[in-house]
């Protein structure tokens, strides 16, 4: 049923949707194809206007690719070549020659490639040991982590080019493999004097900020710590840092003028939920904190509140209703069975373009239906 509603697309291609992000370029990748070899098999279709839901054609590659040797592996997520060689015990270079049409940085899933037949074992002579070849190795660097000399390497591996080193080659070291010796434990914790406390330097400190964080001073840091040069702090360096005997005092609350009271700032709040829950305007909040910024409200902080606005009286024949959002007079006048016109007169100071959430506007009831 699907494909029945589909155009029917040529030999040697199959048919395909075009979904959101499409463009022929990616279609090529996922499909192993080229763009030239798109644009041909779709003539009618211009590559820069694509519609989803749009019908292409897209060539087929061979099902397999000649591998010489008949070895097939099926592409799967997450794989590079780096890996596959890694798995199949073969050189990253074997298995480049053996897909000379494959690029390794665009591997798709269900894509076919050969790999070549692996490299035997290797069987190290006596008096040496096996060793897998790891990032940046040479036979220099080898010779010196193991106590040997570079002709002694090169003697155990007779078949073995220095200069063509591929991670995971197993190479023969001479003489028995010792693990390096472990690092030498850290220094022990300097021994803070009377009127100081050990303190592990993070990522970021400087004595000044340190300075500034803990309340004390720069001078009174470099005392403390007379062997350490403050230009090269090391993260878990520990340091001796003097104690404070009167934490500072905090800073004064706001003095809220006539007709606001003082707000303890919680979380989650900002000026316009503020406003909200005590039914007063964000410009009211502004105008009576103008040295407060509403974007970078802080726990605890103390701002004032003007006192909530009174809500209207309503007169006879009409009731009190609170905004909610999208509310508009039109929508009102439809809900309520009434006209625009009969709000506003019942709501004469009432700005209908600046409704705002809880706001308390009156109703006109209607009493009887009208025909």
């Amino acid at each position: 049923m699907y494909y029945s509603q589909l155009r029917i697309c040529p030999p040697g291609t199959v048919p395909y949707m075009i979904r959101p992000g499409d463009t022929f370029y990616r279609i090529a990748i996922q499909f192993n194809t080229t763009v030239a070899a798109l644009i041909s098999a779709n003539p009618t279709v211009n590559p820069n206007f694509l519609v989803v839901g749009q019908q292409l054609c897209i060539p087929r590659q061979p099902m397999f690719p000649p591998c010489p040797e008949g070895n097939y592996y099926t592409i799967r997520a997450g794989d590079t070549f780096l890996s596959i060689a890694a798995f199949f015990n073969v050189s990253v270079d074997d298995l480049r020659m053996a897909n000379p049409g494959i690029d390794p940085s665009r591997l798709f899933v269900g894509q076919i490639i050969c790999i070549p037949l692996a490299t035997p074992p290797v069987t190290c002579p006596p008096g040496t040991t096996p060793y897998t070849v790891q990032r940046g190795d040479t036979f220099f660097s080898l010779a010196q982590r193991f106590n040997t000399t570079v002709d002694a390497i090169r003697r155990a591996n007779p078949g073995i080019t220095p200069e063509a080193l591929l991670i995971g080659q197993t190479i023969c070291i001479p003489g028995p493999i010792t693990p390096p010796p472990p690092p030498p434990p850290p220094p022990p914790p300097p021994t803070c004097p009377v009127g100081t406390t050990p303190y592990a330097i993070r990522a970021g400190d400087t004595f000044f900020a340190i300075a500034q964080r803990l309340n004390i001073t720069v001078d009174a840091l470099i005392r403390a710590n007379p062997t350490v040069d403050p230009n090269r702090l090391q993260i878990g360096q520990i340091i001796c840092v003097p104690v404070t005997t009167t934490p500072p005092p905090p800073p004064p609350p706001p003095v809220c003028p006539t007709g606001t009271t003082p707000y303890a700032i919680r979380a989650g709040d900002t000026f316009f939920l503020i406003a909200q829950r005590l039914n007063i305007t964000v410009d009211a909040l502004r105008r009576a904190n103008p040295t407060v910024d509403p974007d970078r409200l802080q726990i605890g902080q103390i701002i004032c509140v003007p006192a909530p606005t009174p809500p209207p009286t309503c007169p006879v024949g009409t009731r009190a209703y609170t905004i909610v959002a999208g509310d508009t007079f039109f929508a009102l006048a439809q809900r309520f069975n009434t006209t625009v016109d009969a709000i506003r007169r019942a709501n004469p100071t009432v700005d209908p373009d600046r409704l705002r959430v809880g706001q308390v506007i009156c109703i006109p009831v209607v009493t009887t239906q009208e025909e």
